[in-house]
């Protein structure tokens, strides 16, 4: 059954949106802040020729190049300054996020509460910048090796592209932080599903257009249609479902009252990472396969020619790969975001717990054993979601944006930013209920 929270969030009337003024606030902050981002996507890196640059990358799209190109919304294949996208500052938070759990030094600020949260915030922005310095010089080093994409190499093209990109991709960090302060949903998922969403009518397109040349048939494009309706309908479903543990609380006196004992649920989602172990995933299959892929000469060494086409998309490699990396980043972001301990440690504070089970210690393991195989679950379904439509895109040639990932991506996303923009018009609405009894027990 569905909570009293749930139940008055879905009656919840949407015309009262046209009320609630701070949130369309932050509705129009948000648009105009990916509208920006959109724009960036199409102001091109100085000193590239266009024509060369496009040859060069439609030999290239075809493997992980096309996947990078998705995730930047088209930046890569349009040579724009946000080519690296936000995918520096996604490693740099893998990197930070491990070492949490690593040092001794990182757990204790992660502890610290705001304060600690900042400092690893600032590491994150630190780590993104070296990282982001790295891949834009990859960058500038291919550009430069492709035969006439670049109309003057040399250090000043190396510096001046290093410098932009390296902008760019602080820029849409910066972004994502005011999204994610000032507008509604989560920044970077925002920017992702933005891109990937923008890119769609293309890519529907070119699917279509391979199909009036007879490189496709009507019916693989159907199936096509109807794979992707029926995993964003698993996906809604599996986005949705809990395992939901009793909790009980016991009699309690306060004052001269006897509050009577009372029932609850501790809701455990079956994905409690979310969309973040495909995108952690692709992002680390990324970097390596993006140096390579610029730097593709006829000096190239062979051991790096044969890596790159074993981390080619749809290759066993880099679907064996993935999954692995899917599989522990579920398990590792849902570590991250929910800790038994603490939510046994609280239940214990307000008198609440298992039947069945003893406050404390034994309530954490118990929790920790559910949640663990729940996550196996969880891992299991990201994997299918993420793998099956990837071969059937290897099978046909169909653009990426209708692989799994991207589904996931946006579903979820959008699963997400509706849930706060409910959860938003339910504080306005207690808001207006509050003032409402404040005038009327003025007039008493």
């Amino acid at each position: 059954m569905a909570s009293a929270a749930e139940q008055l969030a879905a009656n919840l009337n949407w015309g009262a949106l046209a009320k609630a003024e701070e949130l369309k606030k932050r509705i129009w902050f948000t648009l105009g802040a990916l509208l920006i981002y959109r724009l960036g996507t199409y102001l091109p890196l100085p000193g590239i020729s266009p024509s060369a640059y496009a040859q060069a990358f439609s030999n290239a799209q075809s493997g992980v190049f096309g996947l990078f190109n998705m995730f930047s919304g088209g930046a890569v294949a349009r040579h724009a300054i946000f080519v690296l996208g936000i995918m520096p500052y996604i490693s740099a938070s893998i990197i930070v996020q491990l070492l949490t759990t690593v040092l001794p030094s990182f757990e204790a600020l992660k502890k610290e509460g705001e304060s600690g949260r900042k400092q690893l915030n600032q590491y994150t922005r630190f780590l993104t910048v070296l990282l982001a310095m790295v891949q834009a010089y990859g960058i500038s080093a291919g550009l430069e090796s492709a035969h006439g994409v670049v109309a003057n190499p040399g250090l000043f093209f190396r510096i001046s592209t290093v410098l932009t990109l390296v902008g760019g991709t602080m820029f849409m960090m910066w972004l994502g932080e005011q999204i994610t302060a000032r507008g509604i949903g989560n920044g970077i998922s925002l920017i992702i599903f933005s891109g990937i969403v923008a890119e769609m009518p293309r890519a529907i397109a070119s699917t279509l257009e391979l199909s009036r040349q007879g490189t496709i048939s009507v019916g693989v494009i159907i199936l096509i249609a109807i794979v992707a309706v029926a995993v964003v309908a698993f996906i809604v479903f599996m986005e949705r479902a809990q395992r939901r543990l009793l909790i009980q609380y016991p009699k309690r006196q306060v004052g001269n009252q006897v509050m009577q004992g009372q029932s609850s649920h501790l809701p455990l989602k079956l994905n409690t990472s979310g969309v973040i172990p495909p995108i952690f995933a692709s992002s680390l299959l990324l970097v390596p396969a993006t140096i390579a892929n610029f730097q593709m000469t006829s000096t190239t060494p062979t051991w790096m020619t044969t890596i790159t086409a074993l981390l080619g998309h749809g290759q066993p490699l880099y679907m064996l790969l993935y999954s692995g990396l899917v599989i522990f980043f579920a398990f590792f972001y849902t570590a991250v975001v929910f800790n038994p301990v603490d939510t046994a440690d609280n239940l214990k504070k307000h008198g609440g717990f298992i039947p069945g089970i003893r406050p404390g210690e034994r309530t954490a393991e118990y929790i920790d054993f559910v949640l663990t195989r729940i996550t196996v679950v969880g891992a299991i379904y990201l994997v299918l979601v993420c793998l099956l439509p990837e071969f059937l895109i290897s099978w046909t040639g169909v653009p990426f944006y209708f692989g799994g990932t991207s589904l996931l991506i946006v579903v979820s996303v959008t699963m997400d930013t509706v849930a706060q923009i409910q959860g938003h018009l339910l504080a306005h609405q207690y808001e207006g209920l509050i003032k409402r009894s404040k005038l009327r027990g003025g007039r008493r």
